[in-house]
């Protein structure tokens, strides 16, 4: 918890300024105040690893409560996923009271969307692996009732675009957010009613086509467990206690593909 360490340290957290960085500090109860840092005689510069981590953690829990109530009310599946996600990456007392704080933050009118997605994006250098994990997230906190409202799909849609996504990896990846759920739901007894993953869902993971090539098929899957490779992600900025929700991924993965390639053995 290095980032988190300096952040409460003082020296750190409030020199992100702009939208995420006031957020931050009404999440953590402080005012902001930019020259914290320099009196500390500590210098960062922008891009630092605590950096992008301090940013990917506001923008994921106020965005996510943002998108949350995009259907004009936050349901008690999308705040159990909030809390589960949470549980996941194991926050101590003060980070969760911090992500609340920010999620909530997401949830009112006034919220500065587009603000917040300008200075993420920045902050992440246009890392495309990186925010595309925090795009998955979106997504998951999204079909936490099993369903994807218009309204959130718009909202979504949006968020895509504004950091530079296509609408073709937007449908890419509600399918494949979609087929992750449907595995971790299953084997992980999420919801105890949930119907064992087809080869829809598989191929839905891997992004590819049912008549796709082995050698295409397998292409995709090393491409997606790179981009989900836990020490790749967290090297770009993602936050350490987020590394377990990036490893839950890769299992999803591997499960789609090793159900592929069963299938097409049989086939043989």
């Amino acid at each position: 918890m290095a980032w988190w360490g300096k952040l409460i340290g003082g020296a750190f957290g409030f020199m992100l300024g702009g939208p995420l960085g006031a957020m931050l500090g009404a999440a953590l109860g402080h005012q902001v105040d930019t020259t914290l840092g320099r009196r500390a005689g500590v210098r960062y510069r922008l891009g630092d690893q605590e950096r992008v981590q301090t940013a990917f953690f506001t923008a994921t829990f106020s965005i996510m409560g943002h998108v949350a109530k995009a259907d004009g009310r936050v349901s008690e599946a999308e705040i159990a996923l909030a809390k589960r996600i949470m549980a996941h990456m194991g926050l101590s007392p003060d980070q969760r009271r911090t992500a609340i704080n920010l999620f909530n933050t997401g949830k009112q009118p006034n919220f500065p969307l587009d603000d917040a997605l300008d200075q993420f994006r920045r902050e992440c250098h246009h890392r495309h692996t990186l925010m595309q994990m925090f795009l998955e997230l979106q997504l998951q906190a999204a079909f936490a009732d099993r369903r994807l409202d218009p309204s959130e799909s718009t909202v979504l849609l949006h968020i895509f675009e504004r950091l530079g996504f296509s609408r073709q990896e937007f449908e890419y990846l509600v399918g494949m957010v979609r087929g992750t759920q449907q595995y971790y739901d299953y084997y992980e007894g999420a919801e105890p009613r949930a119907q064992k993953p087809s080869l829809v869902d598989a191929y839905a993971v891997l992004g590819v086509s049912e008549d796709a090539s082995d050698e295409h098929v397998r292409k995709a899957y090393r491409r997606l467990m790179s981009q989900h490779h836990p020490d790749k992600l967290v090297a770009k900025g993602l936050p350490e206690e987020m590394v377990t929700l990036a490893k839950e991924k890769a299992q999803e993965i591997n499960r789609a593909y090793d159900q592929i390639s069963a299938a097409r053995r049989q086939l043989h």
